[in-house]
């Protein structure tokens, strides 16, 4: 492997809207993956669906800004998806989202460009499950789990994970190293459980490495996890120790915490925030993106 591995991020966009300064910015936790990953060295992409309108224009200007390849990027008919943020405390609350037009399947042109790139990163709120075995065939796998915590859900992809990612900050240390050690035993080659303020711990073959947190004062948490998630994977797939990607990743997710938004851009707010739903509402009625089977 290069000293700049090659990442592709397929899936969720949003804009993050923070509804009482009036401003938004690209975010998602694909769309922060590739900025981040390309702040990390490495070459990235990003592939997903946004509608041509203000939000999805800010998301695609943004992601090119940063050098993130955005040929896989397609505009459909509709609205850009959203989400509404509040901050309390510096810590960023979802208040509401819309997910538009984000969720789709790959095309036989990504799956293509995914035989190109060292790793495909993606997660629960991109909705491909069904992809996962597909896409693991063609290059490693990289899933955000976020806080799915339900082993029968975990077991499936974690056999196809090269490196399974979970937000972890409810959860005790013993909790998160039974968590990590569930996902690696079925099958993951590496497991990240980031731990808030506490800072994380990665598993894998090699053993158990855990690093504390960059502590500083912050002025927004949104986009941390994801930082953090897109630095270790670059560390590992430039076979950077794991103390030394995990640390890298600690920095990265406290300078993460010292701006507004995922990763900047800041726009002014064009868009219609009356359709948003909560986030409950969202996790129980979205439906994922047509299989392989059905695409």
């Amino acid at each position: 492997m290069t000293n700049e591995p090659f990442v592709l991020a397929f899936g969720d966009n949003v804009v993050d809207c923070y509804s009482d300064e009036k401003v938004m910015y690209p975010g998602g936790n694909c769309v922060n993956l590739a900025a981040f990953a390309r702040r990390a060295g490495a070459r990235s992409a990003y592939a997903g669906a946004v509608a041509d309108d203000a939000a999805g224009r800010a998301i695609r200007d943004a992601l090119a800004r940063e050098g993130v390849d955005v040929s896989r990027l397609r505009f459909l008919p509709g609205a850009t998806a959203y989400c509404v943020i509040e901050l309390q405390d510096g810590d960023r609350v979802f208040a509401g989202a819309n997910l538009g037009v984000s969720i789709i399947a790959p095309e036989t042109a990504d799956l293509e460009f995914a035989r190109q790139v060292d790793a495909l990163h993606t997660g629960r709120s991109s909705h491909i499950d069904a992809w996962i075995p597909l896409i693991a065939g063609l290059t490693r796998v990289s899933y955000d789990f976020a806080t799915i915590r339900d082993r029968a859900h975990i077991a499936p992809l974690a056999k196809h994970c090269f490196l399974a990612a979970f937000s972890g900050g409810d959860l005790g240390r013993d909790d998160a190293l039974a968590l990590a050690e569930f996902t690696r035993d079925a099958g993951a080659h590496w497991v990240l459980v980031t731990l808030g303020d506490r800072g994380a711990l990665l598993l894998g073959a090699c053993g158990l490495s855990v690093v504390p947190a960059a502590i500083v004062a912050p002025v927004d948490t949104l986009g941390a996890g994801d930082s953090f998630i897109a630095r270790t994977l670059v560390g590992l797939l430039r076979a950077e120790a794991p103390e030394e990607a995990l640390a890298a990743a600690a920095q990265t997710a406290a300078l993460t915490c010292l701006a507004k938004g995922g990763f900047g851009h800041e726009s002014p707010m064009d868009v219609d925030i009356s359709t948003a739903m909560t986030i409950d509402e969202i996790y129980r009625t979205t439906k994922p993106a047509p299989s392989p089977v059905d695409a």
